[in-house]
């Protein structure tokens, strides 16, 4: 693949604005449309989603602890919808939120391989077994042109029991989105210094050739930034818009205007459904609104 995540990433919000969608099919919202908890009734609102949808928005991001749920059959489900939505011209974002150690980390940066049966273009991880641990899929990702989105500062509840947690002087988050930021240097090994910021700034924030593969989850619910994201480099996911009480407004109030951000809406799309024409009508509010 010759373009990275990030190129790809950037040039599919330039062709259709910014917006995500979740593609997460719990049981209440299964009963919603109407369909049984089975993989037949996973398959029919997956195919709806992605049937309506991956023509339009420029990532979809299917929960994956959904499709394991059902076993085998639940992943052929999503095996089927991944490869759809990027023939289709959408980006898929696996949301799995993997996180573990030397070769098991390196399975499951699988993900991001060419020929893998769930070959995606980019994955959410966890980074609490240190962010050195995710350093295989780093390496994946950059062979492949691939892409991570590292939980940062998420925005459920209890979160900052451990994201506000100090190591030195800096809290556990901001430690987190200091090494994204380093992966997103040219050169940075994990271990060596941390790339000066002034050097890096002028790339932390905006769309463009130079948006770096690695990005970070910072929760567009915050009641404050208490995160420095200056010289990041690459995409900030922001997801809680819609049912979890996310605004617009509060996306502009958290990372301003001309940030790399991605912001994403699940439920308050996904009700919409089954009709698809709905379903569309409903994304399309969100993007009309992102980017007014």
């Amino acid at each position: 693949m010759s373009a990275t995540f990030g190129e790809r990433l950037a040039d599919a919000v330039a062709a259709r604005g910014p917006l995500c969608v979740g593609i997460d099919p719990h049981v209440p919202l299964l009963e919603r449309w109407g369909l049984p908890d089975d993989p037949d009734g996973l398959a029919r609102f997956t195919d709806a989603v992605v049937g309506a949808l991956a023509g339009t928005v420029a990532v979809l991001k299917p929960q994956l602890a959904f499709y394991e749920r059902h076993g085998s059959r639940g992943l052929a489900v999503l095996e089927d919808a991944v490869a759809r939505a990027r023939a289709a011209g959408a980006l898929v974002l696996l949301d799995a939120k993997r996180g573990d150690i030397g070769s098991t980390m390196d399975a499951y940066g699988d993900y991001l391989r060419p020929g893998h049966p769930l070959h995606v273009d980019a994955m959410t991880v966890s980074p609490y077994l240190g962010p050195g641990s995710l350093q295989p899929a780093v390496d994946t990702a950059r062979q492949h042109g691939g892409g991570l989105f590292v939980l940062a500062r998420t925005s459920n509840p209890d979160a900052g029991t451990l994201q506000h947690a100090l190591v030195g002087e800096r809290t556990v988050a901001q430690v987190v989105v200091d090494a994204v930021r380093g992966w997103n240097t040219p050169g940075w090994v994990v271990g060596d210094p941390l790339p000066d910021l002034g050097a890096v700034q002028d790339q932390a924030s905006r769309w463009g050739p130079t948006t770096g593969s690695f990005g970070v989850v910072v929760g567009a619910t915050l009641a404050e930034l208490d995160v420095d994201l200056g010289g990041l480099g690459g995409p900030v996911l922001a997801p809680g818009l819609g049912a979890q009480g996310g605004s617009v407004a509060d996306l502009r109030r958290l990372f301003g205007r001309d940030a790399a951000v991605v912001p994403t809406v699940s439920r308050d799309v996904l009700a919409a459904g089954p009709d698809p024409a709905a379903l569309r009508a409903a994304a399309d509010r969100w993007a009309t609104e992102l980017t007014a």
